[in-house]
């Protein structure tokens, strides 16, 4: 083995001791146990849906949760609220426009403590061609190597152009989306 080599293999064990560097953990997220859902006001009554398609990629070490990346691809055309006329008209023009638009994404760009296992994962959420600021508050916690997570963050539909067409008195401008997530590391 050449001095270089020595050398190297030392600076990254130094490196991965030292302290305040943090390896995050990769979780893997059970679909079976996790729902992505939504909630808005529809003629003056709530009106829910989930997801029924979506994935995430997250790094995340609770002691070192500036060190997280997190991201999520939802395929618009599963959005169902089990009501036929609405499961119909969400992927149209008007709202996700499924065909020229297939997937929402968020993406985090810093998650911060918020104490006692609370956090907020700041980040850009994209849907059709519109990319804003969102912030997803949640709970964590940890099991041996099974965490749940519970989130919330609050969509004004109209700032993405969905339903543009369609007052508030109608339907509520205000989406409450929810994650209700379960991961293995």
């Amino acid at each position: 083995m050449s001095l270089k080599s020595v050398l190297s293999a030392a600076a990254l064990s130094v490196s991965l001791l030292a302290p305040g560097v943090a390896l995050a953990d990769t979780w893997t997220v059970d679909p079976a146990k996790s729902q992505l859902a939504f909630e808005v006001v529809q003629a003056g009554s709530p009106l829910t849906g989930v997801f029924e398609t979506w994935t995430a990629e997250i790094e995340f070490d609770p002691e070192a949760p500036e060190t997280a990346e997190i991201s999520a691809e939802i395929t618009t055309l599963s959005a169902a609220t089990g009501n036929q006329q609405f499961d119909g008209t969400l992927p149209g023009r008007g709202w996700f426009n499924v065909n020229e638009f297939p997937v929402a994404t968020f993406t985090t760009t810093e998650v911060s403590p918020a104490g006692d296992g609370a956090y907020v994962a700041n980040g850009t959420l994209t849907i059709r061609d519109i990319s804003l600021p969102i912030a997803l508050a949640f709970t964590l916690d940890i099991e041996g190597d099974t965490a749940t997570a519970k989130g919330e963050a609050k969509v004004n539909r109209t700032d993405y152009k969905l339903g543009a067409e369609v007052n508030g008195d109608t339907v509520g401008e205000v989406v409450t989306v929810t994650l209700d997530l379960t991961a293995t590391r």
